[in-house]
């Protein structure tokens, strides 16, 4: 029998934030991919590239919120049969999501791979970067398989406790798309094609590997005697199961979507915003990751310790979040008032436009300022997530995303732009003011999952 996880024990703050250290450094190369590819092709290749694989990426971000809602959901159920020490259903949790999502995302890779020159239209994409930018998309959409598998392991592997092993596969994963990048850029003379199928190449391995370790790891989890025989797939814990991931992928996918009519906001301004809200955003993804994590090792802090019976410490976890966030906050606001030029010309090139660059600029000097804003939210949101508490988190990410949508389509034709970023503190505000009236009444801790 395995021993008890350290994030029922000890510590409550602790717990939580070497927990969530390795998570914080796996997402941080996990965004390393999309760096990468922005930075090569913008520094390679031009800027028409790089607005291409910018205006890409929101439409990409939306599959890959299907694969880490889901898998974020039914981690749930992994983490509170862990706490409850049922191994047996544990397992069969586990087998049951990997075969639904590498369902779901055969289905949804061949449909993106139809439809991506039509959504990108749609999307009002520049007509000089609409080649390349569905290029870059349909090769993308081929191992769209492989990403929702790496991304369901990378779940699992945090619902057990163990956030190191991914944080390894990732280590490994993205130093070997950065190295492919260049040699399909620098060497074999690509352009967005090579740094889409570096992506594919680097993904797949990942989760080929993720994969193998994960059936050698669940061997430390014995069950009873009588309980020998696993079943591969339950349909009933499929339903179970699905009460979580479906208002976690509807939230994520929607957010997502809503990311995409933002994006098509910003389009309108043409290729020159385009690239430098591209290299704003790229250089914000990174920042958030570490209250993004938070929020996701409360998560599973929350569901092992729910499953555990130990709702108090639950409370005492949630406290110690807002400590580790406001320190992540501040230093990482005062990193980009000090930095955010050269970070910003890291990823233009040497003949960048001026308006690429003020864009840039405009976008990561206000944003800086409010990173604490999604920490908070990103923390309430984990706990309620964890508990199986889905209504309330789903309706504070979905009032999130009208303030940002309505605001950006509202306010673009008056003020520019900068519309896009001047309503994200308030989508974030409003976010946490909901999740966290759902945190004190206390009716999180009533919810039933297993």
């Amino acid at each position: 029998m395995i021993e008890k996880s350290s994030l029922t024990q000890g510590n409550p703050g602790k717990s939580l934030l070497l927990f969530a250290f390795p998570m914080i450094l796996g997402n941080l190369f996990q965004q390393f991919y999309n760096m990468a590819d922005s930075m090569i092709v913008g520094n390679y290749v031009g800027e028409s590239a790089l607005a291409a694989v910018g205006a890409s990426y929101a439409l990409t971000t939306v599959f890959i919120m299907i694969a880490i809602g889901g898998s974020n959901g039914y981690s749930v159920l992994t983490s509170q049969y862990l706490g409850a020490g049922d191994y047996r259903r544990m397992k069969t949790s586990i087998y049951t999501s990997l075969l639904t999502f590498f369902v779901v995302g055969l289905v949804l890779g061949g449909l993106g791979l139809a439809l991506n020159g039509a959504i990108l239209q749609a999307l009002r994409t520049p007509a000089e970067i609409l080649p390349l930018a569905e290029l870059y998309l349909g090769i993308y959409f081929i191992g769209l398989p492989f990403l929702f598998m790496y991304n369901v392991l990378a779940s699992i592997f945090n619902a057990l406790g163990e956030s190191r092993t991914p944080l390894y596969l990732l280590i490994f994963s993205s130093i070997l798309n950065v190295i492919l990048d260049i040699i399909s850029v620098t060497k074999m003379g690509m352009t967005v094609d090579g740094v889409a199928i570096a992506t594919v190449i680097s993904q797949g391995l990942a989760a080929l590997i993720s994969f193998a370790v994960l059936m050698r790891r669940l061997g430390r989890y014995s069950v009873a005697a009588k309980e020998r025989k696993v079943a591969l797939f339950d349909a009933r814990m499929l339903l179970r199961g699905a009460r979580i991931a479906i208002p976690n992928i509807l939230q994520q996918s929607i957010v997502s979507i809503g990311m995409l009519l933002v994006q098509s906001v910003v389009n309108g301004f043409g290729p020159a915003v385009v690239a430098g809200y591209s290299a704003g955003t790229r250089i914000e993804s990174i920042c958030i990751v570490p209250m993004i994590a938070t929020g996701n090792a409360m998560a599973t802090f929350t569901a092992q310790n729910v499953g555990a019976g130990q709702l108090d410490r639950v409370q005492k976890g949630y406290r110690a979040s807002y400590k580790i966030v406001a320190a992540f906050a501040v230093t990482i606001a005062a990193v980009l008032f000090l930095f955010h030029e050269p970070m910003i010309a890291s990823f233009l090139g040497s003949d960048h436009s001026a308006e690429a660059f003020e864009t840039g600029i405009g976008y990561l000097s206000f944003i800086a300022y409010f990173f604490v804003c999604i920490g908070a939210k990103a923390s309430v949101d984990g706990l309620l997530r964890g508990a199986g508490d889905m209504v309330a988190f789903t309706l504070a990410n979905l009032v999130n995303l009208s303030i940002r949508v309505i605001g950006a389509f509202s306010l673009a034709p008056i003020i520019g732009v900068k519309a896009v970023w001047c309503v994200i503190p308030l989508g974030w505000t409003a976010n946490y003011m909901i999740s966290f009236s759902r945190y004190l009444t206390g009716k999180w801790k009533e919810t039933k999952v297993i």
